[in-house]
């Protein structure tokens, strides 16, 4: 990757490809220098070098051979009239933090980079008007494709695309059930966070609950926080797998610390008999196990705790190191780029498709 370039649009290119650089005043190879050099028609080199059929091996590895001695570099516009395509990906973003957006444009250039894709990236800020404008501005660059990534896995609207230009949504789904999107199943993990405790020998465990669930139906479609509903589905169900209930009530107010810090007040001062704790953000377990600290219990052999979306700059280095269940963002990216790639080569998907999230163990949930 070249670095980041920023543009009038507050885009910046990515090449996904290395190039040098001829230096100044060295004239550049032309192909019909190439086509010389390994003895063969103009048309056969380009053939050869645009990997289009009818060229032997043996001719093909003599042109490439020629370009590569000659340091030969192939006119990108010529190439995008031959192919109809400029080997270009656009992509929006608007996280603002890069939080879930990095790892995930970080497996997404990982994919990419194997076919030489240059990716034009764009920062809508969460802004409704400044994503249209970015997606005009992508779309007059006559991109192959389109890439959404969101920051949250809310619902978020479809955007009205040319049919020849394929989008993937990546971590926030489209409304459009017959778009491809990516997501991490938040189900699944509520369920692997509560049958891990479980798994510790825990079994009064009490949850901590992220963004208010209460929402209007226009909400429900495009807004609401459904992390938390998942996460708590995927919870419930593996509690009553185990002919289980939580310890004490479910209550949901933000994805901070200072909520996790008052509701966890909330459970001892109210008499809540709990062994463990499940946190539906880093946040939320690192203010759980300050009140936690600041009683005297001890973590985790009288309270376990576990988060979710394993934050590197929270899990870690919290005290104790925080189990938490990890998004798989960077997993995402690459998903949704190889969607993407399939899509441009006439192979589209369709719906959601959901990428397992992982359990990283830390000492917060060590065994009994």
């Amino acid at each position: 990757m070249t670095a980041a370039v920023p543009s009038a649009q507050e885009s910046f290119t990515r090449e996904s490809s290395s190039r040098e650089s001829s230096s100044h005043g060295t004239k550049k190879a032309t192909l019909a220098e190439v086509a010389a050099t390994a003895g063969v028609s103009l048309a056969t080199a380009s053939k050869a070098l645009n990997n289009q059929p009818r060229v032997s091996e043996e001719t093909r590895r003599r042109v490439r051979d020629a370009a590569e001695k000659l340091s030969y570099i192939p006119n990108a516009q010529a190439r995008s009239l031959i192919s109809g395509r400029t080997n270009s990906i656009g992509v929006i973003t608007s996280d603002l933090t890069g939080r879930f957006c990095t790892p995930i444009l970080l497996g997404a250039e990982d994919e990419l980079g194997v076919t030489s894709n240059t990716v034009l990236l764009c920062n809508a800020r969460g802004d409704a008007l400044l994503e249209r404008n970015h997606l005009s501005f992508l779309l007059s660059r006559n991109v192959d494709g389109l890439l959404i990534v969101g920051d949250e896995t809310n619902l978020r609207p479809h955007l009205d695309t040319p049919d020849h230009v394929p989008v993937v949504y990546a971590y926030a789904p489209s409304d459009d059930p017959d778009d491809c999107s990516i997501v991490c199943n938040n189900i699944e993990a509520g369920a692997m966070a509560v049958n891990h405790l479980i798994s510790c020998g825990k079994r009064k465990i009490a949850i901590i609950g992220g963004s208010d669930t209460t929402s209007t139906t226009h909400d429900l479609l495009l807004g609401s926080p459904k992390a938390a509903q998942d996460r708590l589905q995927g919870a419930m169900q593996a509690l009553h797998e185990a002919d289980l209930e939580p310890a004490g009530p479910i209550r949901f107010s933000q994805w901070s610390e200072s909520w996790g810090r008052a509701a966890t007040r909330l459970l001892i001062d109210q008499g809540v008999d709990f062994d463990a704790v499940v946190c539906q953000s880093d946040e939320i377990a690192r203010g759980c196990m300050d009140v936690l600290h600041g009683r005297g219990i001890d973590i985790p052999s009288q309270v376990a705790v576990i988060g979710h979306d394993n934050r590197s700059l929270l899990a870690p280095d919290a005290d104790p190191p925080l189990t938490s269940i990890d998004n798989c963002t960077e997993e995402i990216g690459h998903v949704a780029a190889r969607a993407l790639l399939d899509a441009i080569n006439g192979k589209p998907h369709h719906g959601t498709e959901y990428v397992s999230c992982r359990l990283v163990q830390r000492e917060s949930t060590l065994p009994n």
